[in-house]
């Protein structure tokens, strides 16, 4: 078969969860079907460090997705052209954009519905295109694969799809992420908190990451700290909001806050293993990566107890009302205090994180798009 597979947010140096789940499940798929080809269309050169297998080969498909009104001239009127001209047998699209005007079969990925439930997250012309958009996506594909069961639901209920066409397909950990020696962890305090111990956030810092309630939990939290403890903030500020800011600035231990960028893996698993915990509250998460790459790290975690986050942190984490300020603050102070109470949470977290993995991630989208073929065979939808 022609795989046409879009790959426009597989950026190294910037990959997030989408632009990870797409990497680390077509590496595994593109070398485990060589009898398949896969046409990876992106919308700019690609970086070398992106290594595929030779049954693939890369598109690059202009203009460059920065805009909804680009997406729309890219989707809906040269990608159809695009898929016509390869011979494409199927179209899987690991982000969710996918286009109307095409009799290929569609393999969908919807990782989450948060631009439905809290379309004020995102700017007015983005969360215009998704809630236009995307439903007429999920109805045109031939299968959806999402993230978690708590997405699936959501999408059978969000947008009336049978829950028959949907496959869960879990995220996985970079097995890079791992448990470091005791003087590294220091040596990790000494170079990013200056030799304190420090709570770690990680992800981009958007509303929907719940930032200005987690800002005013550590300030609550500070109050009774006796060690001095840090907050290290690892993240772009993707669209920092007048919210986030004025949280900021009313943080009264503002320079116990620590903001680092964007960290590659080595730097992050040091911080991860390093940190008192993870402290990962958003109000709307489809999955949640960061929870397992602190399991992997034997870090223990503090997270939400809505959407999907129970799911994939179980009894192994700390789960919290994300928009109880006072209950996300206890949380810290429990971990930092109660050290029997952290290393059950490590151990719980090393037996949790057994359930996830790439591979199966991988086998299951495959899956997913086998059953896509094999109902247009059937049906010729």
């Amino acid at each position: 078969m022609n795989i046409v597979v879009n790959t426009q947010l597989m950026l190294y140096g910037k990959l997030d969860g989408i632009g990870w789940y797409t990497y680390e499940t077509l590496k595994r798929i593109t070398a485990s079907h060589p009898e398949h080809n896969f046409f990876l269309v992106f919308d700019r050169k690609p970086s070398a460090h992106l290594k595929f297998t030779d049954n693939t080969r890369i598109i690059i498909l202009h203009p460059q997705s920065r805009h909804p009104f680009l997406w729309f001239l890219r989707f809906e009127i040269f990608m159809p052209f695009l898929l016509k001209k390869l011979k494409a047998d199927l179209f899987v699209s690991p982000d969710g954009w996918m286009t109307q005007l095409t009799s290929v079969p569609c393999v969908q990925v919807i990782h989450d519905l948060n631009f439905v439930h809290n379309p004020g997250d995102l700017p007015f012309w983005t969360r215009n295109y998704y809630n236009r958009l995307f439903p007429r996506y999920a109805k045109k594909a031939t299968r959806i694969a999402t993230v978690s069961e708590f997405s699936k639901s959501d999408i059978v209920k969000t947008y009336n799809i049978p829950e028959e066409k949907i496959d869960v397909t879990p995220n996985g950990c970079n097995p890079d992420y791992q448990p470091t020696r005791l003087e590294e962890q220091q040596q990790t305090r000494d170079r990013f908190s200056q030799g304190k111990p420090f709570f770690l956030y990680v992800g981009a810092l958007i509303p929907r990451k719940n930032i200005a309630r987690m800002f005013s939990a550590f300030d609550r939290f500070k109050k009774q700290d006796r060690e001095n403890t840090k907050l290290v903030i690892v993240g772009n500020k993707k669209w920092w909001t007048n919210t986030i800011n004025d949280a900021y600035d009313k943080l009264e231990h503002r320079q116990d806050v620590i903001f680092l960028g964007r960290q590659e893996t080595p730097e992050l698993r040091q911080l991860y293993a390093a940190s008192q915990a993870l402290v990962f509250v958003p109000y709307f998460e489809g999955f949640g990566i960061p929870i397992l790459e602190a399991f992997n790290c034997d870090t223990a975690v503090i997270t939400s107890n809505v959407t999907s986050m129970p799911e994939v942190a179980a009894d192994a984490a700390l789960l919290v009302d994300p928009f109880n300020i006072g209950a996300i603050a206890e949380a810290m102070t429990k971990i930092s205090t109660n050290e029997t109470l952290r290393n059950s949470l490590i151990e719980k977290g090393r037996e949790r994180r057994k359930i996830f993995s790439w591979d199966n991630t991988a086998a299951r989208l495959w899956d997913c798009i086998m059953k896509a073929a094999e109902k247009h065979k059937k049906t010729g939808k």
